[in-house]
């Protein structure tokens, strides 16, 4: 950003946004997003813009006309684990410091350590992360694979089959599952039933796309390849590797190349997909190399910067 001149835009903080100003909100994030080629606010904070009851701050950044210059996200729900930020400006505000003064309000309002995640690691993000003294603690990869290439076949281990996930019924074992595999992660193994509730309600949700593993002689759930579909008014659309996870007590056994390219033959057969993305964490050594094994390239990066 540009910090020659201070920004005439004036930010101001709420506790809860109208559903006028959420829809303001989101039709910037996809400016931004179609400006940047990276989406700026993850899955996480563009659900809670949909739920007013979701304690987050707002800072919001506005011209001298009223127009939606720029924003930022606080969660603020567990401050002691740090208050995670994203924030956007509008690709035709950029370069008149609205970022830099959107920044300086959150380093004010973040109540803890502060966590915030710069989609697309695009440099004048990196920049104004030197300049607030925030370090680079974290990178997160999306990774591509065009679906188009041959697939191998599937290999279960014997006494595993694969079935579609039922909500209501799989629930509580999913979660106890997720939370046992993502046990050191940072977001996905503190999921909530209120968590996999709302993105069971998203209508990008296929129970078909959503494969368990399963012992056959018991029912157990040894793992799971969660698919999601990112629809385009513009084009088919790309799939993605959304969750995927394997018991931690059955590692070694083949299940999870397995379950990822039976997720990918569902995407390519089923969803009429050419190409297909996942998220995977730069120190995840080994997941980075099962994916890369199976044809996934490096796309863009997000890093995540800390404070405090």
């Amino acid at each position: 950003m540009n910090s020659a001149e201070p920004t005439t835009d004036r930010v101001t903080r709420a506790d809860v946004l109208t559903p006028a100003e959420a829809a303001d909100v989101l039709a910037l994030a996809g400016a931004a997003g179609d400006a940047d080629g990276a989406a700026p606010f993850d899955e996480h904070t563009l659900l809670r813009l949909r739920d007013p009851q979701a304690p987050a701050v707002h800072l919001v950044a506005r011209a001298a006309d009223g127009a939606l210059t720029g924003y930022a996200h606080l969660d603020t729900t567990d401050p002691s684990a740090g208050v995670g930020a994203e924030l956007a400006v509008h690709p035709a505000r950029r370069g008149r410091g609205t970022g830099r003064a959107l920044a300086g309000a959150v380093l004010a309002a973040a109540p803890g350590p502060l966590r915030a995640w710069a989609h697309g690691d695009h440099p004048s993000a990196a920049a104004l992360a030197v300049d607030l003294g925030l370090t680079r603690a974290r990178v997160l990869w999306q990774l591509r694979r065009s679906l188009a290439a041959p697939l191998p076949e599937p290999r279960l281990p014997d006494g595993v089959v694969l079935r579609p996930f039922v909500p209501g019924a799989d629930d509580d074992a999913w979660l106890a599952l997720n939370a046992r595999a993502f046990a050191t992660h940072p977001e996905q193994g503190r999921w909530t039933p209120a968590d996999l509730r709302a993105r069971l309600a998203e209508p990008w949700f296929d129970p078909a796309g959503f494969l368990l593993a399963v012992e056959s002689a018991t029912g157990r759930l040894l793992g799971f390849h969660w698919t999601k579909v990112h629809a385009r008014p513009d084009s088919a659309g790309i799939g993605e590797v959304y969750v995927l996870a394997v018991d931690p007590g059955y590692h070694g056994g083949g299940l999870g190349r397995a379950l990822t390219t039976a997720g990918l033959a569902h995407l390519r057969d089923r969803r009429g997909l050419s190409r297909v993305m996942l998220y995977v964490d730069e120190s995840n050594t080994a997941a980075v190399a099962l994916y890369e094994r199976t044809g996934f390239a490096r796309w863009c990066g997000h890093v995540n910067y800390q404070l405090g």
